[in-house]
């Protein structure tokens, strides 16, 4: 039951039909109770023509014997005393009025004396009263009894006599109307239900059914561990769209991570291998023959061993989210240390405040300077100033520049141009990469392009505090 109740369509499906559900019991009873209230208006504006029609005959002095009260509905006529003295025929059984009687007593001229004798009872004219009060009750017509609404209305003539008037009129139309409704409704809405039901479960069906492409691709997907598949895509415009839209960015997000770290750790597996099969080499050569044993050389691959692994250790801190922090420091101190005891390297720079990491921002500044001696002809100029709201760091060599084919790539990690390549010197493709990705995470940028005098120029920009 948990399980068929935990998917979307059957929660979509129940919730539809309990919405359906209320509101059907909540029109259907607006339903009854209106159409009852109207036909039992219709009854009571029945039953109180009726009780006009025989008071108007009061009224006029219409003697007991000589009212036609008929025998479909009851009708009483009482006094003042709450006696009986006029009924319609065939009453048994009533209740609702101000008396229970369903015979009269016999009168001159009433129903048991001759109607045409000159000395019957006749009433003087009188009027009619306004008030009319409606009551339900029951009566009993010739063995049959009902439900009634009851009118009485007062009768007043002009001797004084004071009479009231029921008149009743049978609900057997209204009950049969809504017992009819009700049966309608009772049949009809668990109809109404199920289709409801049926087209929301359809519906959903229909609209979940990229949903379910999306899943089995995504399973399909983490077995076969292939990043470079893509789920399919609805052409519509809708949420479900998006949604395949959205997962296939990240599935190619995560695919070009995936295959910038396989690239990284092959490269770093590449640079790794070559100044560790010269340090063992120099050091098997070393042990074999002391006397051929080269000092610097092997002190020289154990410092490029000893930056890589740096230059790798601070990549995976990077890509392992680690922050810039909020440390206020002097750029321009930062810069004049880095440059500190470098040859060909002039500094002109000014104090600028801005806030970040000292050790990864003197890394940035160190790693553009290592960048610019190596490509530089003779000299390397830094300087450090404002504009604006940025603080800029612009260090330019005399060198060959960078071609502008070249201008994006060269901060792409382990990339190395040719003639960088080709020197003894030549650093792993590591350090622009780093700068750039430190700069990105101080909220900044880093670019290249020529510099004035010929060479290259890379500009950082950081915000100042």
């Amino acid at each position: 039951m948990s399980r068929l109740f935990g998917s979307v369509r059957s929660r979509a499906t129940l919730g539809a039909g309990l919405v359906v559900a209320v509101a059907l019991v909540m029109a259907g009873s607006a339903v009854l109770f209106s159409l009852r209230s109207n036909l039992i208006d219709q009854a009571d504006t029945q039953a109180e023509r009726s009780a006009r029609g025989v008071a108007t005959l009061l009224a006029t002095g219409k003697p007991y014997a000589d009212l036609d009260l008929g025998d479909e509905n009851p009708v009483q006529v009482v006094d003042a005393n709450g006696t009986l003295v006029a009924v319609s025929d065939g009453l048994e059984r009533i209740s609702g009025t101000a008396t229970d009687a369903v015979t009269a007593p016999a009168r001159p001229g009433g129903p048991d004396g001759p109607s045409d004798s000159d000395d019957a009872t006749a009433l003087e004219p009188g009027e009619i009263g306004d008030d009319v009060e409606l009551t339900d009750g029951t009566a009993t017509i010739d063995g049959e009894s009902a439900d009634y609404r009851f009118a009485a209305l007062p009768v007043e003539t002009d001797d004084g006599a004071e009479l009231t008037v029921y008149a009743g009129e049978s609900l057997d139309t209204e009950q049969g109307a809504v017992d009819t409704a009700l049966t309608v409704m009772l049949i009809g809405f668990p109809l109404l239900l199920g289709v409801v039901a049926a087209a929301t479960w359809l519906v959903t069906r229909r609209a979940l059914r990229p949903v379910e492409g999306i899943r089995r691709e995504m399973a399909a997907i983490t077995a076969s561990e292939d990043l470079a598949r893509r789920v399919p895509e609805p052409a519509t415009h809708d949420e479900v769209a998006r949604l395949a839209r959205t997962t296939n960015a990240t599935l190619a997000a995560l695919e070009t991570s995936v295959e910038r770290q396989r690239r990284f750790v092959a490269d770093a597996s590449h640079e790794l291998r070559s100044p560790i099969a010269s340090l063992r080499t120099q050091l098997e050569v070393g042990a074999a023959h002391p006397e051929l044993l080269d000092v610097p050389g092997a002190v020289q691959d154990t410092v490029r061993l000893q930056r890589l692994a740096a230059d790798l250790l601070l990549l995976a801190r990077l890509d392992a989210g680690e922050g810039p922090g909020d440390q206020r420091l002097d750029l321009g101190e930062v810069v004049r240390r880095e440059a500190r005891g470098r040859d060909g390297v002039t500094v002109d720079a000014a104090d600028v405040e801005v806030a970040g990491s000292r050790s990864q921002l003197g890394r940035v500044i160190g790693n553009l300077l290592d960048n610019g001696q190596r490509h530089a002809r003779s000299a390397v100029a830094v300087t450090v100033r404002r504009d604006g709201a940025w603080a800029v760091v612009e260090v330019a060599d005399d060198g060959d520049g960078v071609a502008e084919a070249d201008r994006e790539r060269i901060f792409e990690r382990f990339v190395r141009l040719d003639e960088a390549r080709s020197r003894d010197d030549g650093g792993a493709g590591l350090g622009l990469a780093i700068a750039r990705d430190v700069a990105a995470r101080h909220g900044g940028t880093l670019t290249v392009r020529d510099a004035p005098a010929g060479g290259a120029l890379f500009e950082l920009r950081l915000p100042l505090v």
